[in-house]
């Protein structure tokens, strides 16, 4: 029997890796495949693959938006496609897989090559590189923005005294896990595009970044700087064989942290902190209409893909203000990005008799995905009726943006669903925040009892 190997992975390792794993397990176990998938999620590597599996496996599977260390895969056949196809294909990437050949001896050298070529052409994906960079980020704003969240529990203004808990709090969240956010983010960006080499100039120049106020959008720049500039060092620098082990640790992080860092003060530093600084101006000073359709767009962009890079570029974009102090979007993107599940839980409900029952078993798991802020909990029912759930879910998340803009909420944390509603300060105004999820959710549901057609 030929043994199938996968691995799976998100720029968040929330929701996607995990609904791609169950999907080609379920498969597999339907046809009698044997497979074993490797998660690499928000809460690590699970069931990792041991290299005597890889060795006796017929074929891998990658379904990763992000990095997956697949050098360990070379000689080896492999399918590679992006997260979300496993969920919605997974009988077509296994039999895909089974119909590979398998490498022999004689032909592994080509094998190697051509793992090498794909690698490198993976390697220029803008959007795989960013979802790294954001998904090792995320991590820091979450837990600094609670951390800061808590500190307002004792007074809006209590972390200006020194010595108290409030202000312990907010040097962990602010001072420290705030600080960390763009050189980790141009750091991992650069590790992606070049591996260990891109590692040291990317936070060097996201931490230049940072200190220049170019804020998240100089340090994803200074990601693809640092990364690209250390992977065509690696590349154009030949050394005798006996000197090859300087250049990832001292020539390639010395030249690569040196133009990368150069740029950045003279020539990229002060452009971007001019644009960072007008755009977190004109949002503070923006007025209802314009911040409701801001708000529109947001809500749109979340559903329209449901995780997906459309829903990442809105989420980043969000999240990377939070560090200009700028909370809006942050607000407006996590509501609109609840409402699709919550609508679809929601039109089971009230439209019954359009959907399977499978489909209302699975709205009960819908509920519980939308309030924790995983909007690919619509990803099932989108994949089965994509014409008309879609411009459902669009339209609900696009109301529930701009009401949430429209409302003037602001939202320090960047993920964590209705459960951080419980943290005083986390949120501005609560009750208009969770209005403006409860009409986005109506609206979604009440647009599937219109689109949707009746079960024959």
């Amino acid at each position: 029997m030929k043994k199938i190997l996968a691995v799976t992975a998100c720029p968040t390792g929330v929701a996607h890796t995990y609904m791609a794993a169950e999907s080609l397990l379920k498969t597999a176990r339907e046809r009698q495949i044997e497979l074993k998938v490797e998660t690499r999620g928000a809460v690590g590597v699970e069931n990792e693959l041991s290299e005597q599996e890889i060795a006796e496996a017929h074929a891998i599977i990658v379904a990763a938006d992000t990095d997956v260390l697949e050098s360990r895969f070379a000689g080896k056949p492999v399918v590679r496609v992006g997260v979300a196809q496993a969920i919605r294909n997974p009988g077509g990437l296994l039999d895909e897989a089974l119909a590979k050949e398998a490498a022999s001896p004689a032909d592994f050298r080509e094998q190697v090559a051509k793992s090498k070529e794909a690698r490198s052409k993976g390697r220029s994906g803008f959007y795989k590189h960013l979802m790294t960079g954001v998904s090792a980020m995320l991590p820091l704003v979450v837990a600094g923005g609670l951390l800061i969240a808590l500190s307002f529990t004792f007074g809006i203004k209590a972390f200006e005294v020194e010595g108290t808990l409030a202000a312990a709090l907010m040097k962990i969240g602010g001072g420290a896990a705030f600080a960390l956010m763009v050189p980790i983010l141009a750091g991992f960006i650069a590790f992606s595009i070049a591996e260990k080499p891109g590692l040291a100039p990317g936070l060097i120049g996201g931490m230049l970044a940072s200190q220049l106020g170019a804020g998240f959008l100089g340090g994803i720049l200074a990601g693809f700087l640092a990364g690209y500039t250390a992977y065509y060092l690696k590349k154009w620098i030949k050394l005798p064989r006996n000197f090859e082990g300087l250049k990832p640790i001292l020539i390639i992080p010395l030249l690569a942290s040196a133009i990368t860092g150069l740029l950045m003060i003279y020539v990229i530093g002060e452009p971007v902190k001019y644009i960072m600084d007008s755009l977190a101006q004109w949002l503070t000073s923006i007025g209802q209409t314009n911040a409701a359709l801001l708000g529109l767009l947001l809500g749109a962009m979340m559903a329209f893909d449901m995780g997906g890079p459309v829903n990442k570029a809105a989420y980043t974009f969000a999240v990377g203000l939070l560090a200009s102090q700028v909370y809006g979007p942050m607000a407006a993107v996590m509501a609109a990005g609840m409402t699709p599940p919550l609508g679809l839980w929601l039109g089971t409900l009230i439209a019954s008799k359009k959907f399977t029952q499978e489909e209302k078993d699975a709205g009960k798991s819908a509920f519980v995905l939308g309030i924790s802020f995983i909007t690919e909990g619509a990803i099932p029912f989108a994949a089965s009726d994509p014409l008309r759930i879609i411009p459902s879910i669009v339209t609900g998340s696009a109301v529930t943006g701009a009401l949430a803009m429209a409302f003037n909420t602001a939202l320090q944390a960047p993920h964590g669903g209705i459960f951080v509603l419980a943290i005083p300060h986390a949120v501005t105004h609560v009750g208009l925040y969770a209005l403006s999820i409860a009409i986005g959710t109506v609206v979604t549901a009440f647009m599937l009892k219109i689109l949707k057609k009746p079960l024959v």
